[in-house]
């Protein structure tokens, strides 16, 4: 692709959300080319390849709904590893040929908004340049990598790998002295690969991860079989209808309403089922009631401590006292994460009770003065989530201010996939939708048809811009804060509001009121004509999107 093209549509990123809607475009009618900065199909399943990689929803959620995908192909695992779902993404090739439509190796810089013309300005690292009437962001929720700011760190001569930027090629740890910062959901699978196969590993601890059994399994083919007679349409069609996107939802009753014997019960069942059953499938009051919150992490520490044999173990990993509401973080699934800590060749440290002063050549030095040393060291710290893959880019909208900007100020969106003053500009599994909430692939289908639809009622009705309203979008940020302030959430430092990157807004980031209420939001605005927007009709002579 070179020069200037005059697209209807370029979509940024090639996970699930960019392969989905440059599908349903091209069969729509639209000129539309996708940008993605790796080197293939996955998105975040790209970068991620990381040891222990694997998705935290079982098979049947983690895919998508499309007939002619999900009829010819069977998965491996219960809850597939990274390599698995990079065959998935082959297979989805195969089958649809979105690779014809895709420029790799392309990274998107910036981006400005031409109001004579109504089209987008996107610049990329590579020199090519297209100018589509629409800009769909599907970059999802973790692409902007959070490095930590320790003095020294490029002082270290040994192996240093984030765990979204590991070698394509991987990283031979096996009898190497490893330190490992960070024990968020990468950091907890680094740990299950790394733990028995290091000479000595090292893991730092900021806050312990309340991980729930995974209870990973194999599934054969005989019983995808049986499920694609029948059962798979109908779980595609209960995503929509439970809360966060999975076959299962909460309880419809307060954990106060029933006896603690109920409870007990309850919660030993929904433990046994592995999964976020013990979180999702719980009553619906467990985010909101205290009481019942404490009483939910006294269980789960029971049972955690009864996998740790170290007392001092014990202390760090599952403390007495909570180290935040629990539910309030997204928890990992793991498998065998508790059991590494038993093992002789396993260290853990607490950075609250001793830090990080500095990394030198050699390792890592805590402030009671001990230099670890390591042959490598993985930073598992996370992500700028939600926002920074948004952010990251140079986009600026009518008012020539960079959206990263914008959002310094407070985040802005309508719906969870607009920007007032960006206009014919949209993004699926992103600010202020349902994104950390939901099942990804659940997520930006029910978005992503959404945008096309809008799309498609635009050009049916001779519209050339689309651009949401300030004062629906303070309503919808309003609402958003109001959800979240309902719950515990901000009784925890977690990515879900920023709290995670020094310096950044506290603020509500994800739209927790569940995909039903969300999904009957943007269907009322979408009935309404796209209530909440301005739509602009195309004036020119060639009215044509």
């Amino acid at each position: 692709m070179s020069g200037h093209q005059n697209l209807d549509v370029l979509i940024v990123g090639a996970g699930f959300s960019g392969v989905y809607q440059l599908h349903k475009l091209r069969k729509a009618g639209f000129s539309v080319k996708l940008f993605e900065a790796g080197s293939n199909l996955g998105g975040i399943w790209h970068w991620n390849c990381y040891p222990g990689a694997r998705v935290d929803t079982d098979f049947s959620m983690y895919q998508l709904s499309l007939e002619e995908l999900w009829r010819d192909w069977n998965w491996v695992e219960k809850y597939p590893g990274r390599q698995e779902i990079i065959k998935y993404f082959d297979y989805v090739d195969r089958k649809l040929g979105v690779s014809r439509d895709i420029s790799f190796n392309t990274r998107v810089t910036s981006a400005s908004f031409n109001t004579t013309t109504n089209r987008w300005s996107v610049f990329t690292d590579t020199g090519i340049t297209v100018n589509p009437h629409f800009l769909i962001l599907c970059t999802g929720f973790a692409s902007k990598p959070l490095f930590p700011n320790i003095p020294g760190l490029d002082n270290f001569q040994g192996t240093v790998h984030h765990t979204s930027l590991w070698p394509q090629a991987g990283v031979d740890m096996a009898g190497k002295r490893v330190g490992i910062i960070g024990t968020g959901a990468s950091g907890v699978q680094v740990i299950q690969e790394v733990g028995p196969i290091a000479a000595h590993l090292t893991v730092f601890q900021r806050t312990p991860n309340l991980a729930l059994p995974m209870n990973q399994s194999l599934v054969d083919v005989a019983t995808q079989t049986k499920m694609k007679e029948e059962m798979y349409p109908i779980l595609f069609r209960r995503r929509f209808q439970t809360t966060i996107g999975f076959q299962y939802d909460h309880i419809n009753r307060g954990a106060s309403d029933l006896s603690p014997e109920e409870r007990y019960l309850l919660f030993n069942d929904l433990w046994s089922k592995g999964g976020f059953h013990y979180i999702v499938g719980s009553c619906n009051d467990i985010t909101s009631n205290e009481k019942v919150n404490a009483e939910m992490y006294a269980f789960w520490r029971k049972k955690v401590l009864e996998r740790i044999r170290d007392p001092e173990m014990q202390r760090k990993l599952a403390p007495e006292k909570p180290p935040h509401p629990f539910g309030v973080k997204r928890h990992s699934l793991e498998q065998s994460y508790y059991e590494v800590f038993n093992q002789s060749n396993v260290a853990l440290i607490d950075l609250n009770e001793n830090p990080i002063i500095e990394v030198v050549p050699n390792g890592v030095k805590t402030r009671d003065g001990v230099v670890h040393e390591f042959d490598v060291l993985v930073l598992a710290t996370g992500f700028d989530a939600v926002t920074g893959s948004i952010s990251q880019i140079d986009i600026k909208g009518t008012d020539g201010v960079s959206i990263g900007d914008k959002w310094k100020k407070g985040l802005s969106t309508y719906l969870g996939m607009s920007v007032a003053g960006y206009p014919n500009m949209f993004f699926p599994y992103g600010p202020h939708g349902p994104t950390a909430f939901c099942n990804g692939p659940t997520c930006v289908e029910l978005q992503g048809d959404w945008i096309i639809d809008c799309i498609t009622y635009l050009r049916q009705h001779n519209y050339a811009r689309i651009d949401p309203t300030q004062e629906a979008s303070e309503d919808w940020v309003q609402r958003v804060t109001d959800l979240f302030s309902q719950g515990l959430y901000l009784h925890a430092k977690s990515w879900y509001t920023g709290a995670n990157v020094p310096g950044k807004r506290i603020e509500a980031l994800n739209f927790v009121g569940g995909l039903p209420l969300y999904t009957t939001l943007i269907q009322e605005s979408a009935r309404g004509g796209y209530a909440g927007f301005t739509l602009t009709p195309d004036t020119s002579i060639q009215a044509k999107l």
